[in-house]
């Protein structure tokens, strides 16, 4: 019975959250999954598994108090932390506040706090059609201020853009307005951290490759990221800076950033684990520190050991990206990529005769390997070889 073990409540059991599911039952942990969707991708790898509505309050309560939930967790999605806050404050469960969720899940308050906090960000506009600017300097970025994954996200260099970027982010928004926000020039990066006992960590600095714009959609990820040493003690102390604006506390934090001429701007932050395996993953290769169960152990309210992070080896993610068009033949070596030197993982998604589409958000990706090696510069030189030599094995 689930009552011998102590249990604990996954919010969201998509695809996002297939690895913090493994790590709590591999902590011992019965595991319930609530999802809005009935056939949610992972809901026969928890213990129970329970269909409840995103805004469902009394719903979620009852899930918790049906099975006696110990903790309250999830990975990767910005979209229940409101709901998770709620939980939380109602059965006492180790988290941040109500106003800490509604700040990291909607970007214009988020833009709002780093303005109190002395910040430096994208100047941005809040509005709901393009009649409302009066002044404007192209490009700018649409993004939609409740969403993620770059979904509705886009670069505008004009009036017809800008028109046409507000009302597909105004489709993928529960709200009715957009932030219109400066373009930053500059590589992008992100940030893994873990926020405990007043304390904020810096755990891993990730560098970014995106799509070509219009669109911005993570393409890969490498870490550790090629920065200086006082290029990393500045951005450890504007996470500092964001967790204190932010309020964070038991919880991760995964920021995004992009660095200039002008300085260090930072584009957003939420209080959860990173997704595209970069906290999942790449992460404990790249350093030896598994912040999923860090994360547990918050969770559940209990200490964390005294790791520091320090440097195991370099690791990386590529989603493929290949030519539009009609998939006409596929190598059947690409079975062997698996096994191939310093890979950890791979997915490939499409058939012959699948039509390949512009990747427009993390969601219409089609595939990607993992690798990992001494350094990055070896990581470097691996995965530019094998991303060449995969894509040969496709016929477009």
């Amino acid at each position: 019975m689930h009552k011998e073990r102590p249990s604990i409540l996954v919010f969201g059991v998509g695809s996002l959250q297939k690895s913090i599911i493994i790590r709590a039952q591999e902590a011992g942990l019965f595991v319930v999954g609530i999802d809005p969707v009935a056939d949610a991708f992972c809901r026969n790898d928890v213990d129970a598994f329970e269909i409840v509505g995103g805004q469902d309050f009394e719903g979620t309560c009852a899930v918790v108090e049906k099975y006696g939930i110990n903790a309250i967790i999830t990975a990767a999605t910005d979209k229940p932390l409101v709901m998770m806050a709620r939980i939380a404050e109602k059965y006492d469960f180790p988290f941040f506040s109500i106003e800490t969720a509604k700040w990291s899940t909607d970007k214009s308050l988020m833009k709002q706090r780093f303005a109190e906090g002395g910040i430096r960000c994208a100047k941005s506009c809040l509005i709901r059609s393009i009649n409302e600017l009066t002044d404007i300097q192209y490009p700018v970025i649409v993004k939609p201020r409740d969403n993620s994954g770059s979904r509705g996200v886009k670069l505008c260099t004009n009036e017809e853009e800008l028109d046409s970027s507000i009302k597909e982010a105004l489709q993928v928004s529960h709200l009715n307005s957009v932030l219109v926000e400066e373009f930053i020039e500059g590589p992008e990066y992100s940030i893994e951290s873990m926020h405990h006992e007043g304390k904020t960590e810096v755990i891993q600095f990730t560098e970014k490759t995106t799509t070509p714009f219009p669109y911005n959609v993570e393409l890969g990820h490498k870490q550790p990221a090629l920065l200086t040493d006082d290029q990393k003690e500045e951005i450890e102390d504007i996470i500092c800076k964001v967790a204190n604006c932010m309020g964070f506390t038991n919880c991760p934090s995964h920021t995004e950033l992009k660095i200039n001429e002008r300085g260090i701007f930072i584009i957003e932050t939420s209080p959860r684990l990173g997704g595209d395996y970069i906290t999942s993953v790449l992460t404990p290769l790249s350093t030896g520190i598994n912040m999923e169960k860090q994360l547990l152990k918050i969770a559940l309210g209990k200490k964390l050991a005294e790791d520091s992070c320090h440097h195991v080896q370099a690791s990386g993610v590529c989603f493929l990206s290949l030519p539009q068009g009609t998939i006409k033949a596929i190598d059947s070596s690409i079975n062997t990529v698996k096994s191939w030197s310093g890979i950890y993982d791979f997915e490939f998604s499409l058939q012959e005769g699948d039509i390949i589409n512009p990747i427009t958000s993390s969601l219409n990706r089609y595939g990607h390997f993992i690798a990992s090696a001494k350094d990055r510069n070896s990581l470097d030189r691996l995965m530019k070889d094998y991303s060449e030599k995969i894509s040969k094995m496709i016929t477009i």
